[in-house]
């Protein structure tokens, strides 16, 4: 698909992913550091609870959530595990994994997406398209084991990116997986139906550590990233990426994600925590090559 809109309407649609991935990357922070302080699976059976009441208070006041598009619950509640089970792998690897190494991991999703969309939907993409996914995942690689040759020789991983990686799998898996499951309904319906049954999974799952959470206790940045976390980065940027992909090609919108590790740069200096080991830089500047191919027009 082509820039329809073209001139100002891509334009906003480049804003609104540059906005996402910025979003996106504060979780990775916020949720460094609150991620010991509840059972992770229970944090985002919160966050999933959170994000439905807003999408859904959205939808039911603008008609964009039906009746029927409950049919055939079984789909968001497979939906709702693998979303949910993303993000308690994510958190469960943040309280070991360096912010920047694990949104490095996150640069993976695009380049196992297009694999999982192969084998479900029979997508194929184009070369330059392959080799910028190529790219990106060598950069986030370089990143992930700390610009350290010998470490990648050895496949030295940390524990919390080994986590995080399998949580991202899911990631890849969900997205080929609503397009496949999708019957039409919006994507305000789906968001609140597919975070809906997510919340009752995680919560049915994690529910003895749910009840043993005592919240007076809980700090202030607690409440802050829980807010954060199921407005901004759930429902704020469901928003924007429905917003860019009605003006962006898929690959153009894809690119955005190779931004994160440096927004989460920025992100770790806000906080006060320092720039990363500056060979793992290197892999950054790989990841800004797969970004040019990705936003380059097609011939």
């Amino acid at each position: 698909m082509s820039e329809r809109f073209g001139g100002a309407e891509a334009l906003k649609g480049h804003g609104a992913m540059l906005a996402f991935s910025g979003i996106v990357a504060g979780s990775f922070t916020l949720g460094a550091l609150t991620a010991n302080l509840v059972d992770p699976v229970a944090y985002q059976a919160l966050r999933f609870f959170l994000a439905a009441l807003i999408l859904g208070a959205v939808g039911f006041a603008t008609g964009s959530i039906r009746a029927r598009d409950a049919r055939a619950p079984w789909r968001w509640l497979v939906l709702g595990a693998i979303f949910g089970s993303y993000f308690a792998l994510m958190f469960e690897g943040l309280k070991t994994a360096v912010p920047v190494s694990a949104s490095s991991v996150f640069t993976l999703v695009p380049l196992m997406t297009a694999g999982f969309s192969w084998v479900l939907l029979r997508q194929v993409t184009t070369k330059r398209i392959a080799l910028a996914l190529a790219l990106g995942a060598i950069g986030a690689l370089w990143v992930i084991f700390r610009g350290d040759p010998a470490r990648l020789a050895a496949f030295q991983i940390g524990r919390g990116e080994a986590i995080y990686f399998l949580g991202c799998v899911s990631h890849s898996l969900y997205v080929p997986l609503m397009r496949k499951f999708s019957r039409g309904e919006s994507a305000v319906s789906a968001s609140f139906f597919v975070l809906g049954a997510g919340a009752v999974v995680l919560a049915l799952y994690s529910w003895p550590e749910l009840r043993a959470v005592d919240f007076a206790t809980l700090p202030p940045i607690f409440w802050i990233a829980l807010a954060y976390l199921a407005i901004g980065a759930s429902a704020l940027t469901f928003v924007l990426l429905n917003f860019a992909t009605l003006r962006l090609p898929g690959a153009k919108v894809m690119a955005y994600t190779y931004l994160t590790p440096g927004w989460v740069i920025l992100w770790e200096l806000a906080f006060g925590h320092g720039l990363p080991d500056p060979r793992a830089l290197l892999g950054l500047v790989i990841t800004a090559v797969a970004i040019i191919l990705l936003l380059k027009h097609e011939a």
